[in-house]
């Protein structure tokens, strides 16, 4: 019965996620307003993305997330040049895949060759996206290859389970004692399915299923949350050396399940009810103990808990939470998003 039920929210997933979107619904996504206003303050000349809270370097995440948003903007020049940056800066690993982080502050900028596999899903998710849907052969093809590093390099198998190393090196059970380690919130379940077409002979329908029984399985402590990095050499639990919290990583889980369809009461009200603070505040949590250890009011994050809420309950958005001020990259990221998701599927919730 479990299994059936696992795979008809896998189904569900794929037929909800965001697809290949037409030009029209790209188009209406995310404002050229609010695109410039994003752009200007986080997108350089040079085409990268600058994460201003984290040294102001770029890494394979934001360079995904900013294709990603130009292509929901319909911007195809600073989509292009985005992508020009990544392809030249980050694309040097001999397995089509990115290196994580690029610094300003050192020369050579790249000092840690490992890639992220969230970046790679988010990188080939917007080429595949915008390569349909701006007839770009090129942009396609370069999904293509990407696609198929992650599948070689990133999805392994582990008790009968597809799941997604977060990088190349330092995460198997070869390289930690308490490996595998995953994060949960690699999963960018929206973006799975358009894998799926890029390298049809991966099991991707296996790592949708996977990501969303790690939701359901590493439920931890008194709140019920994933930590940011779970460890599965046994019952899955806090993996070693990452204090054991739902923080700044796994935040995003609930958003990244709402764009791609996922309507579970159940857990969505788990993670909303868990991750909620004071106020519609989000809170960060220690999961032993389930205290909070920080407690977060940008609107980029309050408009996670508060969209799984009108998704499930029909409750409009707070006035803030529907203007977009930039403020610093990560939450303006995250509530561009959700702002896109809610124009595109939820017009109800502005």
């Amino acid at each position: 019965m479990r299994k059936t039920v696992l795979a008809c929210m896998v189904a569900g997933l794929v037929s909800m996620s965001l697809g290949w979107v037409t030009h029209s619904e790209a188009q209406a996504s995310i404002s050229s307003a609010d695109w410039t206003a994003y752009k200007e303050k986080f997108l350089d000349g040079s085409g990268r993305i600058v994460d201003d809270a984290n040294g102001n370097i770029s890494h394979s995440e934001g360079q995904g997330y900013g294709m990603l948003l130009a292509f929901l903007a319909n911007n195809r020049g600073d989509f292009d040049r985005i992508w020009s940056f990544t392809r030249t800066e980050l694309m040097l690993r001999d397995d089509g895949l990115a290196v994580w982080k690029w610094s300003p502050d050192t020369d050579p900028h790249i000092t840690d060759p490992n890639n992220a596999s969230d970046g790679d899903l988010l990188i080939a998710y917007a080429l595949g996206m915008a390569g349909n849907n701006w007839n770009r052969p090129d942009l396609y093809q370069s999904a293509t290859a990407i696609a198929q590093g992650i599948s070689k390099t990133g999805l392994f198998q582990n008790q009968s389970r597809t799941l997604l190393m977060p990088g190349a090196a330092g995460f198997s059970a070869e390289d930690r004692t308490d490996g595998p380690v995953v994060n949960p919130s690699y999963w960018v379940f929206e973006a799975i399915p358009i894998m799926a077409t890029l390298d049809p002979k991966a099991n991707w329908s296996g790592l949708t299923a996977s990501g969303l029984k790690l939701l359901e399985v590493a439920q931890i402590g008194p709140r019920k949350l994933p930590p940011d990095w779970l460890s599965l050499s046994s019952a899955p639990k806090p993996a070693n050396g990452f204090p054991p919290e739902f923080s700044y990583n796994a935040v995003r889980i609930p958003l990244y399940l709402l764009r791609a369809g996922n309507t579970d009461r159940k857990l969505l009200e788990t993670l909303r009810t868990g991750m909620s603070g004071p106020d519609g505040s989000v809170e960060l949590v220690d999961l032993p103990s389930g205290t909070p250890v920080q407690t977060l009011t940008d609107p980029g994050y309050r408009i996670i808990p508060a969209m799984i809420s009108c998704v499930l309950d029909k409750t409009q958005l707070a006035d803030d939470l529907k203007t977009f001020k930039p403020t610093s990259y990560y939450p303006s990221t995250l509530q561009l998003l959700a702002l896109s998701f809610a124009q595109r599927s939820h017009p109800e919730c502005l």
